[in-house]
């Protein structure tokens, strides 16, 4: 390493030298960890964070994690048809490898291709999502430009066992089983997941249908050992997606992806904590057609120490990756391995209205040298009902093997780099009402993209977004509403032009409504025109409105019905040029409990 780890510890006996006095949080607060690595209440987050929580989830009934994820403001989801067909994440106008995706805090995003394959990750296997807006590389590391998306897998904390059967439109089939056990000394998780569709015609130039076939399992063990809980989970998804090349020709692929784990959690006392997780990633994809084949594994050691103080926390912490990527494409081939090594620090701070989070990242990437992130932010409670929040952030991606080394790629690409600026007020007067106005920017250089020139990537853009968010939400007893609107700006500095697959306008409703012991949910997408790639000059797709009626009717304790119409008004519409989105399809689920 080019830095020595020397300084990690000595920052961290810094640590050890102070007083304790345990951070403080509510029993009726909902707790988040992917905004600071440590958990804190939702209302102390000096960033944008939202949480899909399991109610929500289930409620939905989404087949995977980019339909949970659409009617979410600020996220432009762009999919190339169908269950299972590539989908990608725009968060906040950056690009779609700028997007970190963890599953229980562990990295997903593969280091070939750049994005997380989130059409394979199924919804039932999920506690709760946290969605975290902003430059996060202090505390992540690459890929966290626009943000983080952290899936928490299930748990129970008692004795619990569900399972459900579900049919809908294009021959689809679902089923689940989901149980555990929970005591003072540890608790077991299982949850299985299947879903197999025929699927529709994913290109508008073809009549040609495409299926798709996944099986999902996660499993969660833990022992308390003393002061330590010694913890292991497994997530693995598998299965086979049909598509159709440029050629129109039907072809399909085998998929693989899996993240591993094992994690020690030691109480030193009641306000010092260590975590450590030891975690392998595998993502792997192979053609049936012929030999082409793209895998990534990641081996990691992920370590961090936290202690409260009487006005503040620190955290300090060390991370180790070695990751290796293969592939072969249409003739051309690598196999190439990366070693990372990174040190942080940050520190949040809370004295009378005033709060404050500074964290610094310095990574050692074996391809890339020495690389230092940070974040610095800073919160005010004007009065019992105001609240602003403001922040800056200096985050970086570095180039994956494909970039540099697939077809097309550049050894001479230089990571790209970006600071961003956020500024939050917030009214919540404590009657379950509450609104957010949110202005964000983020100007990002050596933005990677292809050259038609030299038929490369280089690091020709520079990247200039500006955007503002507001949004309404109100949660009763019997029913809740949010609504958010969303005004951005994502162009290209260099050429003058907006990005692409990314909206300028949107608009999200997301309504439920209990009715006795029933519930119904209906979401609304409003999505401005976004640009796509076309020859010889790009296309404009079309805005769109799209909604989804949904619906829970309890049959008995134990048994649920629940029932999805997805498109309810069957808008036609494409999210990627020339590749159909779902028709109006309805979908059922019947669902039993036992605890």
């Amino acid at each position: 390493m080019k830095f020595s780890l020397s300084f990690s510890l000595a920052a961290l006996s810094v640590v050890l030298s102070h007083d304790l006095l345990a951070a403080d949080i509510g029993p009726g607060d909902t707790i988040i960890v992917t905004a600071t690595r440590t958990e804190i209440p939702l209302s102390d987050s000096l960033v944008p964070v939202t949480v899909i929580t399991r109610a929500d989830i289930e409620l939905s009934l989404a087949t995977d994690l980019a339909e949970l994820l659409r009617f979410e403001a600020g996220i432009d989801i762009a999919r190339s048809g169908g269950a299972g067909q590539s989908t990608s994440i725009f968060l906040r106008g950056t690009e779609s490898n700028h997007t970190l995706v963890l599953i229980d805090g562990v990295r997903m995003n593969p280091g070939t291709l750049g994005g997380a394959a989130i059409q394979n990750i199924a919804p039932e296997l999920i506690e709760r999502i946290e969605i975290v807006k902003g430059a996060r590389s202090s505390l992540f590391g690459t890929d966290a430009i626009g943000g983080v998306i952290n899936i928490i897998t299930r748990r129970v904390d008692t004795e619990f066992i569900e399972a459900s059967l579900g049919s809908g439109s294009f021959d689809s089939q679902s089923g689940h089983v989901f149980g555990g056990n929970h005591s003072d000394d540890g608790e077991f998780t299982v949850a299985l997941n299947w879903q197999s569709t025929d699927g529709y015609a994913p290109r508008t130039d073809s009549d040609i249908e495409r299926g798709y076939d996944n099986l999902s399992i996660s499993l969660y063990g833990a022992r308390r050992i003393g002061n330590s809980e010694l913890s292991i989970r497994h997530w693995r998804a598998e299965g086979n997606v049909e598509y159709l090349d440029f050629f129109l020709t039907p072809v399909d692929q085998d998929y693989k992806n899996s993240v591993t784990a094992v994690g020690l959690d030691t109480e030193f006392s009641n306000a010092g904590n260590s975590k450590l997780i030891v975690s392998y990633m595998q993502d792997d994809i192979r053609q049936t057609q012929n030999a082409d084949f793209v895998e990534s594994n990641r081996l990691s050691l992920d370590w961090q120490y936290s202690h409260a103080f009487e006005r503040h926390t620190m955290t300090g912490g060390l991370y180790f990756v070695d990751e290796s990527a293969s592939a072969l494409s249409f003739g051309s081939s690598f196999d190439e391995d990366t070693e990372v090594r990174a040190i942080f620090l940050q520190d949040q701070v809370a004295i009378g209205r005033h709060k404050a989070f500074a964290a610094i990242r310095l990574t050692d990437h074996e391809s890339f040298g020495n690389q230092t992130t940070w974040n610095a932010e800073y919160g005010f409670e004007i009065n019992a009902a105001w609240t602003v929040n403001m922040g800056l952030g200096h985050a970086f991606r570095a180039p994956d093997a494909t970039d540099r080394f697939g077809f097309g790629g550049s050894t001479d690409l230089r990571p790209e780099l970006a600071d961003e600026v956020q500024i939050g007020f917030r009214y919540a007067p404590g009657n379950g009402h509450s609104v957010d106005l949110e202005f964000y920017a983020n100007d990002i250089e050596d933005l990677i993209d292809f050259d038609f020139a030299t038929f490369t990537l280089q690091n020709i853009g520079a990247v200039e977004i500006r955007g503002i968010q507001l949004s309404y939400e109100y949660r009763g007893e019997n029913f809740s509403i949010r609504t958010d609107i969303v005004n951005q700006k994502a162009d290209d500095e260099t050429t003058n032009t907006r990005l692409l697959r990314r909206a300028e306008h949107s608009a999200t409703i997301n309504y439920t409504q209990n009715i006795g012991v029933h519930r119904i949910g209906l979401s609304v997408l409003v999505s401005g025109d976004r640009m796509d790639f076309g020859f010889p000059e790009n296309v404009t797709l079309d805005g769109y409105v799209v909604a989804n009626l949904t619906g829970q009717i309890q049959l008995g304790d134990s048994w649920q019905l629940n029932v999805r119409i997805e498109n309810l008004f069957d808008e036609e519409y494409q999210t990627v040029d020339n590749y159909r989105m779902q028709e109006r399809s309805g979908f059922v689920e019947l669902k039993y409990r036992w605890r």
